[in-house]
């Protein structure tokens, strides 16, 4: 009986130091001053603990709505919820410290994290059904990283962020062009050939410097001869034999072959 009592007594005293280790660390971050509070946010966020640094984050900005740590902070959150895989929540609070602050010091960051954002929301999957509604939410997300990006080297091109800007902005662009060539080379398949050319002609007008540029020409040359628009059909040969002469078109007239054209992909990955 004297040793049950003993543990029991143990048991509680435990339980009522973790109690109050609880209330103290809930205390601090309600009374903590605003340094000693960003110093535990930006911990919690260096240790990965996203949910602490995001939590911690919110209270001061709550706390102290003004000044240079309620301005970081804001920042600071965003990165959090975009490393916690919300990137909603991450996209609203970047896109309102733009808003609020376009001249910050760090604003150029505020641009590149906001691509971020947008460029790991894409699937990486461009072959999928085009009827797909996930497929156009991707295509979007894509378009809008692209103009993050694009933004961020337009405005602040000696930033340190502009080169892996620019880089990405280059794969965002092969993406949205092979996107299109996928459904150009559906209709393509479907017998569409007045939709297959527009989609070709799309991705020649706006992406000709992506490497889609060559499939562009060979289906638009292809849609044309199956349209019965044989001067249209060999200008277009023409081009591509003058831009892309080792083009598989110039050799097969029957390129691109359907049985394979799906399985390709392109490798979009997650950064950061």
């Amino acid at each position: 009986m004297r040793v049950f009592f003993k543990q029991f007594c143990i048991l509680v005293l435990v339980l009522s130091v973790a109690s109050c280790s609880m209330f103290r660390h809930k205390a601090d971050i309600n009374t903590m001053p605003v340094g000693a509070l960003y110093q535990n946010a930006h911990t919690s966020l260096e240790k990965g603990d996203y949910a602490a640094a995001e939590k911690a984050y919110k209270r001061l900005i709550a706390r102290f709505p003004s000044g240079k740590y309620n301005e970081q902070s804001q920042v600071d959150l965003a990165y959090a919820q975009y490393k916690d895989n919300k990137p909603d929540d991450a996209y609203s609070t970047i896109n309102r410290f733009i808003k609020t602050f376009p001249t910050h010091k760090h604003i150029d960051y505020a641009y590149y994290l906001r691509g971020l954002i947008n460029f790991n929301r894409t699937t990486g999957i461009v072959e999928r059904f085009v009827e797909q509604d996930q497929s156009r939410r991707d295509q979007g997300y894509r378009l809008q990283a692209f103009d993050d990006f694009s933004q961020l080297t337009r405005r602040f091109p000696g930033s340190k962020y502009a080169a892996d800007a620019r880089q990405r902005m280059i794969f965002l662009r092969n993406g949205l062009a092979q996107f299109e060539i996928n459904v150009a080379t559906f209709y393509l398949k479907h017998k569409m050939y007045v939709a297959s050319a527009h989609r070709a002609k799309y991705v020649i007008e706006h992406y000709q410097r992506a490497p889609e540029a060559g499939d562009a020409l060979a289906i638009l040359s292809r849609s044309y001869k199956s349209l019965g628009r044989d001067k249209l059909a060999a200008q277009a040969r023409e081009v591509l034999k003058l831009n892309f002469p080792n083009h598989p078109y110039l050799k097969d007239p029957n390129w691109p072959h359907f049985a394979s054209v799906w399985k390709r992909m392109v490798p979009f990955v997650n950064h950061h």
